[in-house]
């Protein structure tokens, strides 16, 4: 995956939904890790438009907790590793922290941290929300503006 520029945030999420999804992508598809044991997953949040598939494209497969979901996961087919979700109606593709190449960025926030595994104390290292916090979708909105309120379609 060739990525271009910073990416728009670097975060750990404590979402049901992504601690099902990369449990299963462990389980069912045999998948490298990507739950900590603290129950969350890291991603970096990039702009659709800086994302480009080099090779591999044709072994990429989507993975959807329900089949109406508006977030598809993709996942590599040949070793079932979690690559990154489409949220479909967004401008940002959320990576896989251990998918990028070279030193990837640090979390920066905790976010969804009402959703953690009960029992879970947090350290105060980084911030931490238990929803998705105004500063992350602040980011989002400016890096929507700088492309020009576009949503560019992902083909795979």
């Amino acid at each position: 995956m060739d990525l271009a520029g910073a990416p728009i945030q670097s975060v750990t999420c404590y979402c049901e939904s992504c601690r099902t999804a990369g449990h299963a992508f462990e389980h069912d598809l045999g998948a490298p890790r990507t739950v900590h044991a603290d129950g969350g997953v890291d991603y970096c949040l990039y702009r659709k438009d800086r994302v480009r598939i080099a090779h591999g494209a044709q072994n990429l497969r989507d993975y959807r907790l329900k089949p109406d979901s508006p977030t598809r996961r993709v996942v590599a087919g040949c070793c079932g590793s979690p690559m990154f979700l489409d949220f479909a109606p967004g401008h940002w593709l959320t990576v896989f922290r251990d998918r990028l190449s070279g030193p990837a960025p640090e979390p920066r926030m905790r976010i969804m941290t009402k959703d953690r595994p009960e029992g879970v104390a947090l350290s105060y290292a980084i911030p931490a929300y238990g929803a998705q916090p105004p500063g992350l979708m602040f980011k989002l909105l400016w890096a929507w503006a700088a492309m020009g309120f576009r949503r560019p379609k992902i083909a795979w």
